[in-house]
This record gives structure tokens, C-alpha cells and sequence, in this order.
């Protein structure tokens, strides 16, 4: 098993299977719209939105962490860590871990004052990672969303 690095682009067909995986396990199968040439030109183009770090097994990668950043009214430069995807052959081999420690240790480089991301309330496992590894898994908040619908709606009203 090799450290997390930088994904590249030619590792964006594998980056998106394993975020249809994740998709699947969620119980939103059918909500991923993005293509592989969504995630190179996104991820690749002249102004990347994000970073991706992958984890490989055996040459496949297994697990991914992507990140984009964010700005806090109170913090400033903020990280978002959108998912954090270990395939479900290899989960339990601290891949994970070793994906976390990666985005940690680039938000810490980047001076970032809080890394933050989202996890489903049913999702045992998940939470458990994340407060065993020191995170505050916030269970006042609840997220907002305006989908594209909702934003074509909202438009609509105004």
C-alpha cells in the first residue's frame, strides 16, 4: 500500500467509479451527473476547483479525499473536504486514515483555520472515525441545500 498523493488526470475514471460506489452505499445511485471529462477539465483546467488525493492498492486506487476551499465570515481561509471514498474491498486497512492525515497535513500547509466537511447521521462507522481521529462531528447544524431545481424555482420567484 502506497502513501496517498496527488491524483492526476488520467486517474479521474477511477475517482469517478469510486464516487458512484459511495453514491450507491448513500442510497443516491442515481445522483451522480457528473462525467470523467467534468472531473478533468474540473480538476485540471487552467483554475482547478479542487484537489484530490488517491490511495492505491496493489496499483488501483482504493480510496480518495477531495478538497476545495472555502471562506469562513469568521475564520477566513477555510478547507472543504467534499468526500472521503475508501472502496469497500479495502475499508478497514487504514487507507482512510492515511487519507485523512494527507488532507490534514495540505489544509495545515495552506494555513487553512478549520477543515470541515459533512457526514450522514445514520453513517455509525464514518462518525466513529472521525471523532476517534479528533473531530467535532456538529449535530446542531443541519445542512442547507438549493439543488438546481430549487435554484431555477428561487430564481423564479424572484
Amino acid at each position: 500500500m502506497n502513501q496517498p498523493r496527488l491524483a492526476r488526470i488520467e486517474d479521474m475514471p477511477r475517482v469517478l467509479e469510486l464516487i458512484q460506489e459511495l453514491a450507491t452505499y448513500e442510497k443516491e445511485a442515481d445522483a451522480v451527473e457528473i462525467s470523467t471529462s467534468d472531473l478533468e477539465n474540473d480538476g485540471f483546467g487552467p483554475n482547478p476547483k479542487f484537489t484530490c488525493f488517491v490511495c492505491e492498492v496493489e496499483n488501483r486506487i482504493e480510496g480518495i479525499a477531495l478538497v476545495y476551499p472555502r471562506y469562513s465570515t469568521w475564520k477566513g481561509e477555510v478547507l472543504h473536504l467534499e468526500d472521503l471514498i475508501v472502496s469497500k474491498a479495502s475499508r478497514g486497512k487504514g487507507l482512510g486514515s492515511q487519507l485523512l492525515d494527507a488532507v490534514v497535513s495540505y489544509g495545515n500547509q495552506r494555513g487553512v483555520k478549520r477543515i470541515s466537511w459533512e457526514v450522514l447521521d445514520w453513517n455509525a462507522p464514518a462518525i466513529k472515525f472521525y471523532e476517534s481521529k479528533g473531530a467535532d462531528v456538529k449535530r446542531d447544524w443541519n445542512v442547507v441545500h438549493l439543488d438546481e431545481q430549487g435554484i431555477k424555482n428561487y430564481i423564479n420567484q424572484i
